[in-house]
């Protein structure tokens, strides 16, 4: 049962080390709470997937934590009704059609009414009239939504999803950020990473920037662009200096 007092994601002083000097996630602490889509910004490297892997108990912390609703990911009674995640796109077999993708995970993740709910996430997501075709013949917009649609299955209060904007044109971008910020006002928390700094500031309630495996800023974006006096990129070149 949840507790009242856990926010959907919390972090405290998570960290990785691989095989190499420097941590890839060095003692890093943030919340997401409910309601609100909080953006995940830093450059290739820096540590935003193996942060997000970690909660989604893909990859064991060195030191620290990653919590979900209060518990490790692992320890959820049941995960896919709790957390959607897009990390790697849909790992959908080329020769399945997108409805028998999301039907296979639907049951395997034992949902209510898996038919019924496959044919609400795909319409969601705007692939009904391509739910019959092979995902081998997606472009990779479609393989983003269909993606998106699979971490949306079991109606989850939390989203995770790394890129979820990658290969979409400028209409299904626009298309992104207005579900993120439904979804957001439905009560549910969202962490959204993007290399696309002026989406993020598009959509974005707070912002966490990652730099060399630190977080070097926490903040909601108001605090973090001054009011509007400078823009979300010279917040971001200050604080990291990387390339988004």
């Amino acid at each position: 049962m949840r507790s009242h007092a856990a926010p959907p994601i919390a972090c405290r002083n998570l960290t990785k080390r691989f095989d190499r000097p420097e941590p890839a996630v060095d003692q890093v602490t943030f919340e997401v709470p409910a309601g609100t889509i909080v953006g995940f910004a830093g450059a290739n490297g820096a540590g935003k997937t193996t942060t997000m892997r970690m909660i989604l108990g893909l990859v064991r912390p060195t030191a620290g934590e990653a919590l979900v609703d209060g518990r490790p990911y692992q320890d959820l009674d049941h995960p896919r009704r709790m957390v959607g995640a897009v990390l790697d796109g849909p790992g959908a077999h080329p020769g399945h059609t997108g409805r028998a993708h999301l039907t296979i995970l639907a049951t395997a993740a034992a949902l209510p009414h898996p038919q019924r709910r496959v044919g609400e996430v795909l319409e969601l997501v705007n692939l009904t009239e391509h739910a019959g075709r092979r995902v081998g013949g997606y472009s990779t917009g479609m393989l983003q939504r269909l993606a998106l649609a699979a971490a949306l299955l079991g109606d989850p209060q939390i989203l995770i999803l790394d890129e979820p904007a990658n290969g979409l044109d400028p209409p299904g971008i626009l298309w992104m950020r207005t579900l993120l910020r439904q979804l957001a006002d439905d009560g549910r928390a969202v962490l959204v990473s993007s290399h696309l700094l002026g989406e993020l500031a598009a959509v974005a309630d707070r912002i966490l920037i990652i730099d060399r495996g630190r977080l070097v800023a926490d903040t909601t974006l108001d605090e973090l662009v001054d009011g509007g006096r400078r823009t979300l990129e010279d917040a971001y070149f200050e604080l990291a200096g990387g390339v988004s």
